[in-house]
């Protein structure tokens, strides 16, 4: 088990009027991406749909999206969930369920409450150990997304995948 991330402070929480209004769009995208010949191959689609799904947790969660050899989603899952300053994540678990949805690759994504989106080094760890364990059984890692507030961090664009 590796830890992910450390945030200084919690952000205020969302209104429920916010909350159900992003869970709307949420689902619009949603919807959208699950359509025949979607696929994650959209770089600012997957960030805002990240955003929507992502933007109202007081918590860490990691979150895996798992896609088939189209790049087009199968299923999301949030692994793990953890305190305001960091989530416990386990290779294990998440080979397990990428393997379950018979994956031909998985989009890693974790939020930072703080609000800063900058990954950590154990941010760092724990996907270079991930990419590890999912070369062994096939299953291409594309990226892994760090949302803080409104930003995003792209381990690809920044040359780490």
């Amino acid at each position: 088990m590796f830890p992910v991330s450390a945030s200084p402070h919690l952000k205020p929480a969302l209104s429920p009027y916010a909350r159900q209004t992003l869970r709307r769009a949420m689902n619009l995208l949603e919807r959208q991406l699950r359509e025949p010949g979607a696929a994650f191959t959209s770089a600012s689609a997957t960030r805002d749909w990240l955003r929507l799904q992502l933007a109202g947790e007081e918590r860490e969660v990691f979150m895996v999206l798992f896609l088939d050899n189209q790049n087009s989603l199968i299923a999301y899952e949030t692994l793990f969930t953890g305190t305001i300053n960091h989530t416990q994540v386990h290779p294990r678990e998440v080979v397990k369920a990428a393997l379950k949805y018979n994956s031909a690759a998985v989009i890693l994504a974790h939020n930072h409450p703080s609000g800063l989106a900058e990954p950590c080094q154990a941010d760092r760890q724990i996907t270079e150990r991930l990419r590890t364990v999912l070369d062994l059984v096939d299953i291409r890692l594309p990226d892994h997304l760090v949302l803080g507030g409104m930003d995003i961090v792209s381990f690809a664009e920044r040359g780490w995948l």
